[in-house]
């Protein structure tokens, strides 16, 4: 039997691809055996009427050793 966890993130990028993909990237620094990213809310930044960036909520999944 495995035991997950889940951990929440807030990561931002130029795309939204990015920004998720930000996240797991930051998450691996300190987390290991990454199984899923589920992304909850999304957000883009707008400065002089253009989006600028986007944010995401991630929640990311990974099973304990």
């Amino acid at each position: 039997m495995s035991l997950a966890k889940v951990i929440e993130v807030i990561a931002e990028g130029e795309t939204m691809e990015e920004a998720v993909e930000n996240a797991v990237k930051q998450a691996s620094n300190t987390v290991k055996n990454i199984r899923s990213v589920y992304c909850e809310n999304m957000q883009g930044i707008v400065e002089n009427n253009r989006i600028t960036k986007f944010r995401v909520n991630a929640k990311i999944t990974f099973v304990l050793d």
